[in-house]
């Protein structure tokens, strides 16, 4: 299945001011934004693109253009790669590549057998059967209520810790098999397993705390009057994204006669943009996606 971007063309239009300048694609996924930006730029403009994933790098160098280069590295490391102020736009499009879910090597889908992985980059760090297997209760409560929201975490993490008791839980279709036989409500129309899954993904992937760390480094490297287009797709992402481009307030004690200072480092060009009926129903995926544009003061 190919990977389709959401809100592609809007995304684009937004993030471009200078088809002259030098821009970021914060996650290349399967080269969507890469494909439509490099297509705006000029010779003289310039695009880098970062993923973890080394099969996301591996299908970049399909791109042949010269005023392009790839990274297999995490966004948060936006810093060691450019300058202060070197940046005219940023965009990231959070979550998952959809090529994650068709192949069943990667782990990260319940309706296809695979090994319980779900990295993002599987050359290194912890796979989820590894972590699964070792994790106190407690722990797995924790992922389950923090990132999925999961109503039902504290049954379905005794089953876990019941089931590994007897076989290691290494596939996908273990996981899956065990939420949906104690899941108390049979008949959602969303698979049981579905927020699990999630919960899980985004704490292997660290991808909350990396995407902080990226917003923290893309400020740094955007300059004045650039663009950062966000793409999210979880309530959790959002909230950062509010959270971080909110204006920040220095405060003075009492006893000293001064207004608080307003640091205001961007303002919102675009708020709450959904896709279209149209997008959603050729790609279901884009449904709860939501974009956000700011522009540095």
């Amino acid at each position: 299945m190919l990977h389709f971007p959401v809100l592609l063309e809007e995304s684009v239009d937004f993030l471009i001011s200078n088809i002259d300048g030098k821009y970021i694609d914060a996650t290349f996924g399967r080269g969507g934004h890469s494909k439509l930006i490099l297509s705006k730029l000029s010779s003289k403009g310039h695009l880098s693109a970062f993923d973890k994933d080394p099969d996301a790098i591996k299908f970049s160098k399909n791109f042949n253009e010269s005023n392009f280069n790839s990274f297999h590295d995490s966004f948060k490391n936006l810093t060691e790669y450019f300058d202060n102020k070197s940046i005219d736009g940023v965009i990231y499009d959070l979550g998952t590549c959809s090529t994650h879910f068709d192949d069943p090597i990667r782990g990260f889908s319940f309706n296809k057998d695979g090994p319980l992985d779900m990295r993002f980059d599987n050359t290194k760090g912890t796979s989820l059967a590894e972590w699964l297997n070792d994790a106190l209760e407690e722990e797995i409560i924790e992922i389950l209520y923090k990132f999925g929201d999961e109503k039902h975490a504290k049954i379905i993490s005794r089953a876990i810790i019941a089931e590994r008791a007897k076989n290691p839980i290494t596939k996908t279709s273990q996981l899956s098999k065990i939420i949906q036989q104690i899941y108390p409500e049979k008949k959602n129309k969303n698979h049981p397993a579905t927020k699990c899954f999630q919960a899980f993904r985004i704490f292997i992937n660290k991808e909350l705390e990396e995407f902080e760390l990226s917003l923290d480094a893309a400020k740094q490297v955007i300059r004045k009057n650039g663009i950062i287009v966000t793409i999210a797709f979880h309530s959790l992402e959002d909230s950062i994204i509010k959270n971080f481009f909110n204006p920040s307030f220095k405060s003075f004690p009492k006893d000293i006669p001064l207004n608080n200072i307003e640091d205001k480092s961007f303002r919102c060009i675009a708020k709450k943009i959904r896709p279209s009926d149209e997008e959603i129903y050729k790609n279901p995926r884009s449904r709860s996606a939501i974009m956000r544009v700011f522009q540095k003061i």
